[in-house]
């Protein structure tokens, strides 16, 4: 048989055992969509973990002084950039992508509100930028820090609670400046903010930049955060510093480097993705070779009469496996036809999620229906259609023409 005859009788066999074929598409469909929704659905929760860190802490990429990650927390007089680093940075809006760039000044010590003092760890940044920069941030009470206002202050929501803190309360900000003295400033708490973790908010607060060099006694900055439109271009942004910036005097740290939650999270959920993908396989492949095993019992006549017509039996085999890979096409189609519908569905109804162990608020989560996940989950119920047919297809094609006319009679 040509391979068109063989597409066609395994078509027409496909469309006359009705029964049979619904319950073998509702499997691979069932496959499919489960697939398209659980996968899309972990994907956007990742996405909005990694994009909420991105424009509330890291920013998509990092230039700081060499040896910073390891020892800047432990000794941040340190680890200032050098003094040319204006001069140095002055091009950054040239990267692909550039949206903004921002100054941080780390800032650690006591707050004290009142009779109660807490150790704090904070940023000393540029309120026009971040504004930009971290807008994901939440204000569930007050506002963001605003240029020309020097001595305000924004708190974490649970360091603000622990200190008894309020809008308008004054702050005071006791830290160690470079020669071991002590160093104070007092500012008023304009905003208390909510970022994605909560171990960010209980210890964290944020100061204008030239209040924060007045707390260090010192000048620069730690950190110069970048934004880029998108996260894909955060590679070639961050090898085009590094092949411009003078070596040594610079490192250039993507956000994934920073990320270590998110990048658990990621590790662990692929994990689970590929437990689903598993489970769902052998779900497909039990249906279907359940349904195509039937289909040769039921049908040993039909294959001796094939058979004793001049059939060979790589023509038995290939009628059977024409029929896997047509259950297969329909199944993976209409399975992404629904996947996508209720994709969108959910999407647009919104999953309401609770507060995860590390975070402060819940959300609404929806579908990320991306094109890899879909070709995806097409791709395996396909793949697993056509395993699922090879042991009914060959079983067919060894049967002896004898025995077979035998069972027709």
């Amino acid at each position: 048989m040509t391979p068109a005859t063989l597409i066609r009788t395994g078509a027409k066999n496909v469309l006359r055992q009705v029964g049979r074929t619904s319950a073998a598409l509702t499997a691979v469909v069932f496959g499919v969509v489960s697939m398209i929704l659980a996968t899309g659905f972990i994907d956007w929760n990742l996405e909005f973990g990694r994009d909420h860190s991105i424009e509330s802490q890291l920013g998509h990429l990092q230039v700081m002084k060499p040896g910073f990650l390891e020892f800047g927390r432990s000794d941040p007089h340190a680890y200032l950039l050098p003094a040319r680093a204006a001069s140095d940075l002055a091009r950054l809006d040239t990267l692909p992508g550039y949206r903004v760039d921002a100054p941080r000044l780390l800032i650690s010590g006591l707050a004290s509100s009142g009779d109660i003092t807490l150790s704090f760890i904070g940023e000393g940044v540029d309120p026009t930028a971040e504004a930009i920069l971290s807008a994901s941030l939440r204000f569930p009470q007050g506002r963001n820090l605003v240029s020309g206002e020097p001595n305000t202050v924004i708190v974490g929501s649970g360091l603000a609670e622990n200190l008894q803190a309020g809008i308008g309360d004054p702050l005071v900000l006791i830290a160690t400046t470079a020669t071991g003295g002590i160093s104070a400033v007092e500012a008023r708490v304009v905003g208390i903010f909510e970022s994605i973790f909560k171990a960010y908010d209980d210890v964290s607060l944020r100061i204008p930049l030239p209040l924060a060099r007045e707390l260090m006694r010192t000048e620069g900055e730690h950190l110069r955060l970048v934004l880029l439109q998108q996260v894909d271009q955060t590679g070639d942004a961050v090898q085009q510093l590094r092949n411009t910036l003078p070596s040594g005097h610079y490192q250039v740290v993507p956000w994934e480097d920073m990320a270590d939650l998110h990048n658990k999270s990621v590790e662990l959920f692929s994990r689970q993705v590929a437990v689903i993908d598993l489970i769902i396989a052998v779900i497909i492949v039990l249906a279907i070779s359940n349904a195509m095993t039937m289909a040769v019992m039921e049908r040993v006549g039909e294959i001796g009469t094939l058979m004793a017509m001049g059939n060979r039996r790589s023509d038995i085999l290939g009628i059977f496996l024409a029929e896997g890979c047509i259950l297969g096409l329909l199944g993976a189609g209409a399975g992404l036809a629904l996947g996508t519908l209720l994709g969108l569905l959910i999407s647009a109804i919104g999953i309401p999620m609770p507060p995860g162990p590390t975070m402060t608020w819940g959300y609404e989560a929806g579908i990320r229906l991306s094109p890899g996940n879909l070709f995806k989950a097409a791709a395996i119920a396909l793949f697993t259609t056509i395993v699922a047919s090879l042991y009914p297809a060959w079983k067919a094609s060894r049967l002896r023409i004898v025995d077979a006319l035998r069972t027709r009679q």
